[in-house]
């Protein structure tokens, strides 16, 4: 365990917790924002501090993958939880004053000769940079970048300089730092992007039955961005309405999820702002009957949040 003070091009590294600045820390800093957007569950409409796990379990979960080439992720090693069902990678960025140093003390958690594997904020120093902006023990720094503006006037340019630190050991992590410029002015800021584990928020569901089927009642847990469909149904849940109605130009069973069958209709008793909003299509059929949803078109959990539901399964039942 070691802490790091970066300092213009300086390192200064100490095997205990307690450490004496080289100057005076101000604590002026700069959050960005981060506006992500996680797949299904859409943008989140929560703070997602809540769902942040103690450093102890993001210790024992951080784990490294080798990935191939896809159309959306270039070959690489990267940061994963070893328990990627109720866990989950969030990315996000803070802007820090590099004037006397980060104020974080990192930590090596696995590494290799060639210098591949993780490295982890274990402590947040009090006075230093870092402190307040919102980087927290257990995170992964994953990239650095430092931008200036070159001047010109009108045709003025910005240069950016960055380096990237995920699945780095712990020395080759400070190599990398370090081998950024030193800063040009008092307030120049680095941008730190991070790696964060997260648990997955997760959604209650109590089920129920028309009575005269004489079935109890259900309950299930579904995580943010599952579909309500799918999940329903690979948990064995009976969702085939015989008085559904078709609304697209007819045709046998089920539509496959276009939205047109209405044989997967719910109606949601309690916590419907849990579901992803209608669309058009499905506003139009259902514009009716506010509290039904077809479970092929709605996503649980949407904006991350997490709750408890109830809903009935097949409700023209409920009224027949």
């Amino acid at each position: 365990m070691r802490i790091i003070y970066i300092a213009t091009a300086l390192l200064y590294l100490q095997q205990s917790h307690s450490f004496v600045p080289p100057m005076p820390l101000t604590l002026q800093h700069t959050i960005l924002f981060n506006q992500n957007s996680y797949a299904s569950a859409g943008s989140a409409k929560v703070n997602m501090d809540k769902y942040n796990i103690p450093l102890s379990q993001s210790v024992e979960q951080w784990t490294a993958v080798l990935q191939a080439k896809t159309s959306m992720q270039q070959e690489g090693i990267f940061l994963q939880p070893k328990n990627d069902k109720e866990l989950f990678v969030d990315t996000l960025s803070f802007s820090v004053k590099r004037e006397g140093g980060l104020g974080l003390l990192l930590t090596e958690l696995a590494g290799r000769a060639d210098g591949v594997g993780i490295t982890i904020v274990e402590e947040v120093l009090d006075g230093g940079n870092s402190k307040g902006v919102g980087i927290m023990p257990g995170d992964s720094i994953v990239a650095l970048a430092v931008s200036r503006d070159l001047g010109g006037g009108i045709d003025a340019q910005e240069e950016k300089i960055s380096v990237s630190t995920e699945c780095l050991a712990y020395d080759a992590t400070i190599e990398a730092i370090t081998s950024l410029p030193a800063p040009i002015s008092s307030d120049e800021e680095v941008v730190l992007t991070i790696k964060r584990l997260r648990r997955q928020p997760k959604v209650n569901i109590k089920l129920q039955y028309p009575p005269y089927l004489e079935e109890p009642d259900v309950n299930i847990e579904l995580f943010a961005g599952e579909n309500l469909r799918r999940a329903m149904l690979t948990r064995g849940i009976k969702l085939n309405d015989k008085l559904a109605e078709r609304f697209d130009s007819g045709g046998m069973g089920d539509c496959g999820s276009d939205g047109t069958c209405a044989t997967c209709v719910v109606a949601v008793t309690n916590g419907i702002e849990l579901l992803s909003p209608m669309k058009e299509q499905e506003g139009q059929i259902l514009k009716n009957k506010p509290r039904w949803r077809m479970a092929c078109k709605a996503v649980v959990g949407y904006g991350m949040a997490e709750g408890n539901m109830t809903i009935q399964v097949s409700p023209r039942q409920w009224e027949a």
